[in-house]
């Protein structure tokens, strides 16, 4: 077997030397002694293990069965067995559809990926056209949730003045929701025959879609003693009366990021010493929460980027119909279905052909 196989039909390279040796790694650092002494990390690298494990046995499995239906293939030929040839070619479309989805595994592998989605949905201009299409979007995501059997929980909901609604913000999850969802990202436009317009004239209507990655709510202070500087010193009184005898006063300084917190207030040096510890841990847990809330805003900032009339995706129900994403140049004709969720076509195609760039 290739250490590195190919897929042609999406560019994907799933290297095999690569991931046995970071899984023989891993497996290494799990025989040392003292790997249970840190949960947090041993839970982490765990899990990396499991992940890898998994890829490459759907891997094997894969590369098993393109084998085998190679045989078949050949066995047919040889024979001139038209049934065996129909079975062999059912078979491969079958392949097909299995390469499609391991390569698409292996491409979500990003940071926020395998994260819970918080999608919005913002109508453009247009009044009621415009609020009527946010609607109907929400709808369209709503239903492929349901159908990946992911959990939808609502957030946010703004009706629209006389139909449909302005926003809506709402949370798909389940395992790589944000990965598939990220690329929802961007313009969507509609083309119909307007329902509130008497005249019967065509109108375009435009509706914005952001997704972002749901970030862990619990934020976990893991203080390393080595990353701690502890000094002890006199404790004085204000005004700098009544000095202590003993050095019962302690300052704590974090060295990776600066914070320092002492204390003075106990006669103990040991409760000085926990009291300075737990106002570090606070300043550290605001710090790593501040951390988070920009990160939320900067994703939240980056809607600005997505301009009007620089659509993603077109949904054209009149005078003909039509799906067409802009990115990826695919034409789909079954409207219905799209707009009842069938969307998986469009995302597939888009995150292959992001990898290949």
């Amino acid at each position: 077997m290739n250490s590195k196989l190919n897929w042609n039909i999406c560019g994907v390279i799933f290297d095999i030397d690569d991931r046995e040796k970071r899984l023989a790694e891993i497996e290494s650092i799990i025989a040392k002694d003292g790997f249970w002494d840190n949960p947090e990390d041993s839970k982490s690298i765990l899990k990396e293990r499991t992940l890898i494990a998994n890829k490459l046995d759907q891997f094997r499995k894969l590369w098993h069965d393109l084998e085998e239906n190679q045989i078949l293939l050949d066995l047919a030929i040889e024979e001139s067995d038209s049934e065996t040839l129909e079975e062999a070619a059912q078979q491969a479309e079958s392949l097909d559809e299995a390469i499609d989805r391991f390569s698409l595994d292996i491409v979500l592998d990003g940071k926020d990926d395998a994260k819970n989605a918080i999608v919005s949905i913002n109508a453009g201009a247009g009044g009621t056209e415009a609020q009527d299409w946010a609607e109907m979007l929400f709808r369209m995501y709503s239903r492929w949730i349901e159908r990946r059997g992911f959990k939808f929980e609502l957030i946010d909901f703004q009706p629209g003045d006389e139909a449909g609604i302005k926003s809506v913000t709402f949370t798909a999850g389940g395992q790589n929701a944000f990965g598939y969802l990220k690329s929802e990202t961007g313009v969507h436009r509609l083309v119909r025959i307007s329902p509130f317009n008497a005249s019967g004239k065509r109108h375009t209507s435009f509706a914005s879609v952001f997704v972002y990655p749901e970030l862990d709510s619990e934020i976990v202070i893991d203080i390393d003693d080595k990353d701690l500087r502890i000094d002890v010193y006199r404790a004085s009184g204000a005004g700098g009366q009544h000095v202590n005898k003993t050095s019962s006063a302690v300052r704590i300084t974090h060295l990776p990021s600066g914070i320092v917190a002492q204390c003075q207030q106990e006669k103990s040096q040991h409760r000085n010493k926990d009291m300075a510890m737990k106002v570090l841990k606070a300043r550290l847990y605001q710090q790593e929460r501040q951390k988070q809330d920009d990160k939320l805003q900067d994703l939240h900032d980056s809607k600005e980027d997505i301009a009007w009339g620089s659509q993603i995706r077109s949904y054209v129900l009149h005078p003909y119909q039509m799906v067409k994403d802009h990115r990826i140049n695919l034409d789909v004709g079954n409207v219905s279905d799209v707009l009842d969720g069938g969307i998986d076509r469009f995302i597939e195609k888009v995150l292959l052909a992001k990898k290949q760039v």
